[in-house]
This record gives structure tokens, sequence and C-alpha cells, in this order.
């Protein structure tokens, strides 16, 4: 077993803060002093009350998933003997209703592209088998209930 930890710092900063009126804007703190500028996202409180350059959560959780899944990607890649080059996901989160009606991620959809050292390459099956291994073994999408759906990018 492991434990992680993350600092999240707020200041109201004078704000009258009944009135709904204060900045959401934040810092996520991790381990060796990295400090993430966090916020609101702008589509569920609206500006200025949140600031759009900062990490909002939902944003944080479509990165978990995607950083978990190319994570675990990598590591079956190398252990079938496939160099990989670079690896870019453009990954997208949907915000809307579950079951329970409630607003949740309710789809998380990972668009990975690979690219391979020239001299070995996966066939398409191959890199889908490296992808479908990767999303059982996630740790992070082991631990949602949200859809996620992975597309690999053609090469």
């Amino acid at each position: 077993m492991a434990i992680y930890a993350a600092t999240t710092v707020w200041r109201r900063n004078g704000a009258a803060f009944t009135d709904n009126k204060y900045s959401r804007a934040h810092e996520w703190r991790f381990d060796e002093g990295v400090v993430v500028p966090a916020s609101s996202s702008p589509h569920v409180v609206p500006l200025p009350y949140s600031v759009s350059a900062a990490v909002d959560p939902e944003e944080a959780f479509v990165a978990s998933l995607s950083s978990c899944h190319m994570l675990f990607f990598l590591a079956y890649a190398a252990k079938d003997g496939f160099v990989v080059d670079e690896y870019v996901d453009a990954a997208e989160g949907t915000l809307g209703r579950n079951a329970a009606g409630k607003m949740a991620m309710t789809t998380v959809s990972l668009r990975p592209r690979c690219v391979f050292a020239v001299d070995r390459q996966p066939t398409r099956e191959q890199e889908l088998a490296l992808h479908h291994r990767a999303h059982v073994e996630c740790f992070i999408a082991s631990s949602v209930n949200t859809a996620i759906e992975c597309i690999p990018g053609v090469r």
C-alpha cells in the first residue's frame, strides 16, 4: 500500500464571501515543491470568479486518466520490445448527468497517437492490445465509474 498526498490552498484575500463574489483561484501543492495554479472551471463558476488559465478539477481528472493510461502503455510497449518515440493524447471529458441524475464526468475519451521507432513497428492489432492492457491495469480507471473509451489514432 502507498499513500499519495496533495495540499489544496485557498485564501479569501478580503472578499466579502457570503455574496459568492470571491475568487475560486487556489493552488495544488505536491511533493518536492511543485505548485499548480488551480481554479473552478469557468463553465461551472463564471469569470471573473474562476481563472481560465488555471487547471480545474475536471481537467485534472481527464489528465489523470490520460497520464495513468499512458504510463501503463509505455511500460507494456517496452516489455514487448517496442520503442515509443512519442505519445500524444488529446483526451476529452464530458460533464453531464449520471444515472442518479447528479452532475459527473460521464465519459472520458482518450485519443492517443503513438510514434514508434522505425526499426520495430507494432501491427495495429498489437497496438490496440497494448492500449487494452493499459486500460485494464490503470489504477485511476479502476477507481472511477466514468465510461472511458480509448480511440487510438492512426499512425
